[in-house]
């Protein structure tokens, strides 16, 4: 009797009912451990999913009272433009690293404009490159205007020996800084690799001095009272360029520049009056692009909005701090629900049960987490949920079956969950791709004829309007012919037909000149498009050689490239800047002429030497494909020698007459 009894309860634990509650309990029990437990995949889990909430938010407007003065590309190619007559404001912008006067500058120009303070998210922790008196002449400027500044400071690792020493790096060194108006510049490091804080303090015990987060210095020496922060996560308003759209973010020259400085936008100083203005690198050169959970952005962008943040009172903070009680919070969520779905009876409304509670929550956290800055358990309850479901649709499944088939055998079991799986096949020689290794491609240089002229005169925003467009016409143009993107340098455009993988040396050399007459009639339809709207059309040199070149992996080990080297990539680069001198748009190498001199039409230009080579190399324009009606090229000719003397009137700093 009792051995019946025994097997008897055998029987109904292990039957597939019973081994779903089972799995539920199990599923309950796992999450809860897990969030507890605060593994890397569960906090990586968790914030994804917080970056999804922001993304699904999307942009807000930032506070007005935010600016951010931006070290930009714009701002440093200003050394350009310096004239000793007509424009020695940018004299401190000829070197690559600016003088520092140029810092002095500024601060003088935002305190006296009324600016709440002036904060430099830029660690002056060694001597400038131009000498003292250049160091002085900062330092004059943060005795009289520094107790409205805040200057960045950071935690570092020094290499002393063998042993890996933590330092504050500050500017006390070199500059007499008032230690009130020092902020770090740090973040805590996260498992997804984006920053999520509003910053860090000194480790426990550390014995280093007690500096504020970024955030909090700034307003601190701006004297701006907010609300005692309840969490420390960063309420982001939106991703790369908010500051920039929402007409908040100002290029670093402009403070410099009387004309900048007088124009409508600024109000000689006015536009800064009261406002907390953030000065800080966002040209991706400088290389402080940093991850976030809206995407990359530049570091001063992440202080904005952790000083938005601040001030807003929106720091975002989990509802349970303690690990337990998230974990109790978790078992006690995922058990429930999992009770609940128990109560029904057909396992395919089960599931839909279950995905439509872990749905629900989803969009319990988005609201708990964008409108009342709460952060909850997300993604690992409802990932539970879904299990919980997906558990009870199999055990259910393997019920029914069960009764059909009586003789099936007790211990098989059908688990119905989704593979994913990724495939990737690569070709044998990959290593070798990525390694370098010689082969024979067309090398295709393009460059907007006059590019730094017409920058200096057109508004930077039209400028880069119109300098996409053209880009998205001619990357399309090549792309049409196969022809790979190498890079862009600033206006120009490198591009390979052959690499990495070749159709041929005359295929890849034709697809060359294919793709470069089809840029010639893309840019005659923008030109068109261009002139309607009163704009001044763009006319652009081509240059193309054929040869051996080198490729592979290129970089250091922070940033790899897979790029072309090689003297046929210099003599293309030179060719293309032949094009003005002989007058054309579009000119080649004999090397690739031989090559396809069967299948197009050209001018012979003869033999001619190019800068930083020996020897001549002879050079063809290409007027089209044999036996091409000549208007097209001829107009091109007209419309380089219109182009040309719309240059010369800018030069001359007037503008020309557009139709």
């Amino acid at each position: 009797m009792l051995i019946a009894n025994l097997k008897q309860r055998f029987k109904t634990l292990s039957s597939p009912k019973f081994i779903g509650y089972g799995m539920i309990a199990a599923i309950a029990s796992l999450s809860a451990i897990a969030t507890g437990l605060k593994l890397n995949e569960v906090q990586t889990l968790e914030r994804q999913t917080q970056s999804t909430f922001f993304s699904w938010r999307g942009t807000i407007a930032p506070p007005k009272d935010i600016v951010i003065l931006a070290i930009d590309d714009l701002s440093l190619r200003q050394g350009e433009f310096y004239d000793p007559k007509k424009r020695p404001f940018l004299e401190p912008f000829r070197t690559t690293t600016w003088k520092r006067v140029v810092y002095a500058q500024v601060l003088e120009k935002l305190v006296k404009a009324g600016a709440k303070v002036v904060a430099f998210d830029i660690l002056f922790v060694t001597p400038g490159d131009h000498g003292a008196a250049d160091d002085d002449k900062f330092q004059k400027a943060i005795a009289k205007y520094g107790d409205r500044a805040v200057f960045a400071a950071s935690y570092e690792f020094t290499q002393i020996g063998e042993a890996n020493i933590l330092q504050l790096a500050s500017p006390e060194s070199i500059f007499q800084v008032n230690p009130n108006t020092l902020g770090l510049i740090n973040f805590r490091p996260e498992p997804t690799g984006n920053i999520h804080r509003l910053g860090v303090q000194a480790p426990p015990d550390s014995g280093l001095p007690i500096v504020p987060t970024f955030a909090d210095a700034v307003l601190q020496v701006a004297k701006v009272s907010y609300p005692k922060p309840k969490g420390d996560g960063i309420y982001f308003f939106g991703g790369f360029d908010t500051w920039a759209n929402a007409q908040q973010q100002i290029p670093f020259y402009y403070v410099v520049d009387p004309e900048n400085w007088n124009s409508e936008q600024l109000q000689k100083g006015n536009f800064f009056k009261d406002k907390i203005v953030l000065i800080g690198a966002t040209a991706a050169s400088k290389q402080d692009i940093q991850n976030s959970p809206m995407g990359r952005m530049p570091g001063i962008e992440i202080h904005a909005n952790a000083i938005a943040t601040l001030m807003q009172g929106r720091s975002m903070a989990d509802l349970f701090v303690n690990p337990l009680q998230q974990a109790l919070f978790v078992f006690f969520l995922v058990g429930t629900s999992g009770g609940m779905i128990c109560l029904i009876k057909r396992p395919n409304i089960q599931i839909l049960t279950a995905f439509g509670i872990a749905i629900a929550w989803f969009g319990i956290g988005y609201v708990s987490f964008i409108y009342a800055s709460t952060i909850l358990p997300v993604a690992i309850p409802a990932i539970a949920v879904g299990l919980n479901g997906i558990a009870l649709l199999t055990t259910g499944s393997i019920a029914a079956q069960i009764d059909k088939i009586l003789l099936r055998r007790t211990l098989e079991r059908y688990v119905a969950a989704p593979i994913v799986e990724e495939i990737v096949n690569q070709p044998d020689n990959f290593r070798d791709l990525l390694e370098g290794r010689t082969i024979k491609a067309a090398v295709l240089f393009s460059d907007i004829r006059g590019f730094t002229t017409l920058s200096s005169r057109l508004p930077a925003k039209l400028l880069i309007q119109q300098l996409n467009t053209y880009l998205g016409g001619m990357v399309d143009a090549i792309l049409e012919y196969q022809g790979t993107i190498d890079k862009f340098i600033g206006d120009a455009i490198m591009a390979e037909f052959g690499s990495p993988v070749s159709r041929g040396e005359k295929a890849d050399a034709m697809n060359a000149i294919r793709a470069a007459l089809n840029m010639r009639t893309a840019l005659i339809e923008l030109r068109k498009v261009w002139q309607a709207d009163h704009k001044i059309p763009f006319s652009n040199g081509i240059g193309i050689n054929y040869g051996e070149v080198t490729v592979g992996n290129i970089g250091s080990t922070r940033r790899l490239e897979y790029a072309v080297i090689g003297d046929t990539v210099n003599v293309a680069s030179r060719v293309e800047g032949m094009t003005k001198d002989l007058g054309t748009d579009i000119v080649i190498t004999g090397t690739l002429y031989e090559i396809v001199k069967d299948e197009i039409d050209v001018v012979d230009f003869g033999d001619h030497a190019l800068k930083g080579r020996v020897g001549n190399v002879r050079l063809y324009g290409v007027v089209g494909l044999r036996g091409c009606d000549r208007r097209i090229y001829e107009q091109v000719q007209n419309d380089l020698k219109r182009h040309t003397a719309v240059i010369d009137i800018l030069k001359k700093g007037q503008m020309p007459k557009l139709p």
